[in-house]
């Protein structure tokens, strides 16, 4: 995506299903949703083994999260070879979130084309956290 369309994606969504997200403070995926709820987003864990994380509840897969809930992004923290699971249970949310996204050194090409053919942003390979500092600075 480019950087127009990444702005727009960031200021557009407001809340972001983190796939992996560790109660553990030392690990990236807790950073990273720290960071995103310290600038405003709604952080829905998503993460079988805990009940909370960072204060909010957890859900042990996308599909658990309540049909009321209007995921915007889906941010995986997993490995590679977890994404076409995970990409299926975001294609069959109630309401498809505006993108996926895979954070570094997750990829998946395949699962990126069936999600952009669905009309749904995709990134990989890259940290939410990192892409939204260089975007909006200060």
């Amino acid at each position: 995506m480019d950087d127009p369309s990444l702005r727009s994606l960031l200021t557009e969504s407001r809340t972001i299903a983190v796939v992996g997200l560790s109660d553990k403070p030392d690990r990236d995926s807790n950073v990273v949703g720290a960071y995103l709820l310290a600038k405003g987003y709604r952080v829905i864990p998503v993460n079988p083994a805990v009940p909370e994380v960072l204060g909010q509840r957890s859900y042990p897969s996308l599909k658990d999260i309540p049909a009321s809930v209007h995921v915007d992004i889906v941010d995986v923290f997993r490995k590679s070879e977890a994404v076409p699971e995970i990409v299926a249970e975001a294609l069959a949310l109630p309401h498809p979130p505006r993108a996926v996204w895979l954070q570094l050194t997750v990829r998946d090409d395949v699962s990126g084309a069936k999600v952009r053919a669905r009309g749904i942003a995709f990134v990989q390979d890259s940290c939410i956290k990192v892409q939204h500092q260089r975007l909006f600075p200060g």
